[in-house]
């Protein structure tokens, strides 16, 4: 089995981790299996990592708030005709403690042991450092 992998991507648009469960509700209820996706231009190459027990973690507003587990990666055909990937995602949202992340496109891959933990059970936000400080420990690394 392969080592997992996660992806990172930004939530374009995305207020809150809330929102971004709304709108994923939303979308999935018009999916054939009720679950969410998100769908992108590029097949990612690790697919086999990704899909081993990685995840996709959510940037909104800047910092890393949350991941959801990624269950498959489904073909999907555009109505421009164009191969596309459908990342199909478990439709829990887990919160994670924030890090900040500058904005980038597309999705990146990011290892497992640069993504920032789970926050514990019950506890649906953290309280976010203070922005200089945020800041300075992302640029030394620490974050």
């Amino acid at each position: 089995m392969a080592n997992p992998v996660n992806l990172i991507k930004l939530s374009v648009g995305t207020e809150s981790v809330e929102t971004l469960a709304a709108w994923q509700e939303m979308r999935s209820s018009q999916m054939p299996d009720g679950l969410p996706r998100h769908v992108t231009r590029m097949w990612p190459k690790r697919e086999a990592e990704i899909v081993a027990g990685g995840s996709i973690y959510w940037v909104i507003k800047g910092e890393i708030q949350a991941r959801q587990r990624v269950l498959r990666m489904d073909e999907v055909i555009g109505e421009d005709g164009i191969r596309r990937c459908a990342i199909v995602l478990d439709p829990e949202l887990i919160p994670t403690q924030r890090a900040t992340r500058r904005p980038f496109q597309g999705w990146r891959y990011l290892k497992v042991e640069d993504s920032p933990p789970d926050l514990p059970k019950g506890r649906s936000s953290e309280e976010p450092l203070p922005e200089e400080l945020n800041r300075a420990l992302a640029e030394i690394g620490v974050l």
